[in-house]
């Protein structure tokens, strides 16, 4: 499973087409071969995958028991939208207008890559999402943290 990381600020031009950063593209596996999946987030942005990556998360999916009801309306929204998608021969990506709508990107956006994927968000959406105070997020790390050793 890949490990990326960063924050890159971008523009998406008015053909939906978006430079992928040259730091961003380095971290990405040989074995994904060009190819990328982008979809649906869960909250409002778009996520992007590598072939293999996006293959492990769509399998985990699709695992799960089609005959329960809420697994299958999971699969419906988590799916929704997905769309292969291939690295020109300058690093471009072409993100289809509809997705590009549903996230709210109209021209600045952040991608943010952590793990096994990188989330497009517009810009405003990104800095208000991360809009907290010091004490606020203080409180978040050691509610999600705090019982996390990370000696191990």
């Amino acid at each position: 499973m890949t490990n990326l990381i960063g924050e890159y600020e971008c523009k998406v031009d008015a053909k939906g087409r978006l430079l992928v950063p040259s730091g961003l593209r380095k971290q990405f596996s040989s074995e994904a071969e060009g190819k990328l999946f982008v979809k649906r987030g869960i909250e409002n942005c778009l996520e992007l995958y590598q072939k293999h990556d996006w293959e492990f998360v769509s399998e985990k999916v699709s695992s799960l028991n089609q005959f329960v009801k809420k697994n299958r309306a999971f699969a419906r929204k988590f799916i929704s939208g997905a769309t292969q998608l291939e690295l020109d021969s300058v690093g471009r990506i072409n993100l289809p207008k509809n997705l590009l709508e549903y996230a709210g990107v109209k021209k600045e956006l952040i991608l943010f890559a952590y793990g096994n994927k990188i989330e497009i968000w517009d810009k405003a959406a990104y800095d208000a999402e991360l809009d907290m105070s010091d004490n606020d997020f203080a409180g978040l790390a050691e509610e999600v943290m705090g019982e996390v050793n990370l000696d191990e």
